[in-house]
């Protein structure tokens, strides 16, 4: 799955954990932390394999649920001690659901389980070499599982409408702070 369907899977299961929990929204910064946390396996694995070529494929370390489980146990630890539970699992719904996405095709044959507990089973490593960015997408278009990202996105956009776009504020906050910022920096000389 391409990031903006990982990015739209965990909004969905995020804003409805947050449904099933209280009828409230997700809040602005858990949005952002969802997020995030929906990109750090192919964060962690994609330069490691493909450009550092330490790891098999781009879906093994950081996609593996011997690493994730830690590392959403860490994120949880880490915001319930500065007072922000709801990040840390904000976090953890995004970092989670990544590899099982990303594992759905092994349904259909069109994908490897080694990859959910990498290093305990092999994985094969890149036959040619790392794939391409352009590579990838050449060999994505047309497939129904790659066109259903869109449709996931759409899903998404629409439920980020109705709840009043949380996350959005934060980023025109941090835009304007810096527009403002170089203005001053440029009149001041």
């Amino acid at each position: 799955m391409w990031p903006l369907g990982h990015a739209a899977v965990a909004y969905l299961c995020y804003t409805g954990l947050c449904r099933a929990r209280s009828t409230s929204p997700p809040g602005e910064r858990a949005v952002l932390a969802v997020l995030v946390g929906s990109q750090i396996p192919d964060l962690i694995d994609k330069p490691l394999a493909w450009y550092l070529g330490v790891l098999p494929t781009g879906r093994s370390l950081g996609h593996s649920l011997l690493v994730i489980g830690p590392l959403i146990g860490l994120a949880l630890l880490v915001a319930s001690r500065y007072g922000r539970p709801e990040y840390g699992i904000a976090a953890g719904v995004g970092v989670g659901s990544h590899p099982l996405v990303d594992a759905l095709p092994t349904l259909w044959g069109a994908a490897d389980p080694a990859i959910l507990v990498w290093p305990l089973l092999p994985l094969e490593p890149y036959p040619d070499g790392a794939p391409t960015i352009m590579g990838l997408l050449a060999d994505s278009l047309g497939e129904p599982y790659f066109l259903a990202e869109f449709v996931l996105a759409a899903i998404a956009a629409v439920v980020w409408r109705q709840a009043g776009y949380p996350g959005l504020a934060l980023p025109r906050r941090a835009a304007r702070f810096v527009r403002e910022s170089i203005a001053g920096a440029l009149a001041g000389q």
